[in-house]
């Protein structure tokens, strides 16, 4: 498949992903020996923050006190959406027992994770969304101990309307640090915390590479690169729409990919003539970000017929992805590759990032060829049990008795063994490889 560039991206994702590991992995093995006192003192070197780092209940009553009331209702609605969809999503998890052969009982239970900690960006930008998307979810999933932890601003401390979101939507601790420092701080449970059983949320690139050092130790939600969007767009789509929507995204950050893939190419042009435009007229901060992202990573592709688009997308594996097409129901059945799915010109990504209600931490850098996003899945584990009658053990014994010695294991094959001989004493038994 010979795809028609129309523009074509200078970089990709990984470009410039920095030598990070080594800056991480020394403040990691620091912060560990050092516990506290070294976590305390990062905050001060690069967060220039000396406030209370564990947050009193009176600053968090203080902080919500900040927050207008229209803001606070709109946090609570959108911590509803998602905590209502969080709820559907565990009501699709549920134990259950089989019989598998008579005698011989099986099931499985979802257990959530005992402590979790949750990362909410702070720096560039104040993602209270953040909150309401990780806080929410883990409490829904019944964990039973969720620590919530954002960059202070200096002489500041965190945005009162994050300490607002994680206090709303569950949060039992809420800590000042940011970077790597909170990370560990929640891995390795400083400041009287738990330690985390799993990490979970958004960050920089050291945010993410501090995760990735600490997965297997502890869980983490997926490995995190920039932020990336798609829009799958055909003749009928609304250019000034497409273009408005390529620019919300690429103001994530100068290495976010934003890319158009259509079968129009009046479309097309017309796109490539509004998003300068339109990036021109953001603010300052807004508009360095979405330039350099809009440069350096943005692609928008010319594709023969929507099947061609639809496999384009899926080799992509966007972690948004929307369609601003005909026959919406075609894509939703057709599409594989996705962290998140917005189908139509009424809804947006920037929706789901903020209140529309599934979670918005989502698999990026092609991730979502092999995982979803954040869920109530995600924090609880799906593990198995047993237990049989006599009878039920006999044909199991045996036959794990002659595999094992097919395999070599001497030793699990005489666990077999003397459980038939115990409970079957006058029964001779074949339990060789070979009988």
């Amino acid at each position: 498949m010979a795809l028609n560039y129309l523009k074509k991206a200078a970089k990709t994702a990984s470009t410039d992903a920095g030598e990070t590991r080594e800056i991480v992995q020394r403040m990691l093995s620091d912060i560990e020996a050092g516990g506290d006192a070294a976590a305390r003192r990062y905050a001060v070197e690069l967060d220039k923050y000396e406030g209370n780092i564990v947050l009193t209940r009176d600053e968090i009553d203080a902080a919500r006190a900040l927050v207008p009331q229209k803001l606070q209702d709109d946090i609570r609605f959108a911590h509803d959406n998602v905590r209502r969809f969080a709820e559907a999503q565990h009501g699709s998890l549920s134990d259950f027992q089989v019989e598998l052969v008579p005698g011989l009982i099986t099931g499985q239970r979802a257990i959530p994770c005992r402590s979790v900690g949750c990362y909410v960006p702070g720096g560039r930008y104040s993602h209270v969304a953040s909150a309401i998307m990780t806080v929410t979810t883990a409490r829904v999933a019944g964990c039973q101990h969720i620590t919530a932890c954002s960059p202070p601003r200096p002489g500041l401390g965190i945005n009162p309307a994050i300490i607002y979101a994680a206090d709303l939507c569950g949060a039992d601790r809420i800590m000042s640090l940011g970077g790597v420092q909170g990370i560990a701080a929640m891995a390795f449970g400083l400041f009287d915390s738990p330690p985390a059983d799993i990490l979970v949320g958004p960050g920089n690139q050291f945010v993410a590479e501090a995760k990735r050092i600490l997965f297997g130790r502890v869980g983490i939600d997926m490995f995190a690169g920039p932020t990336d969007s798609l829009i799958l767009a055909d003749a009928t789509a609304d250019p000034m729409v497409v273009a408005t929507d390529l620019v919300g995204q690429a103001e994530h950050g100068y290495n976010s990919p934003v890319w158009l893939v259509t079968d129009s190419e009046a479309l097309a042009r017309a796109v490539l003539e509004l998003v300068p435009v339109l990036i021109s007229g953001l603010p300052e901060v807004n508009r360095v970000n979405a330039e350099a992202a809009w440069r350096d990573y943005a692609e928008v592709i010319l594709c023969a017929s929507r099947e061609e688009m639809a496999a384009t997308s899926d080799d992509y594996a966007p972690e948004h992805l929307t369609v601003q097409a005909g026959d919406l129901d075609w894509w939703l059945n057709r599409l594989q590759c996705y962290g998140s799915l917005f189908l139509g010109e009424e809804t947006t990504v920037a929706f789901g990032d903020k209140a529309s209600g599934p979670n918005h931490v989502l698999p990026t850098s092609g991730a979502a060829r092999y995982t979803g996003g954040l869920s109530v899945h995600k924090f609880m584990k799906v593990v198995t049990w047993q237990r049989a009658t006599r009878e039920g053990a006999r044909p199991i014994a045996e036959a794990t008795a002659r595999i094992s010695r097919l395999e070599g294991m001497e030793g699990h094959a005489r666990t077999a063994d003397i459980r038939l001989k115990k409970y079957f004493p006058d029964t001779a038994f074949e339990l060789s490889a070979n009988g």
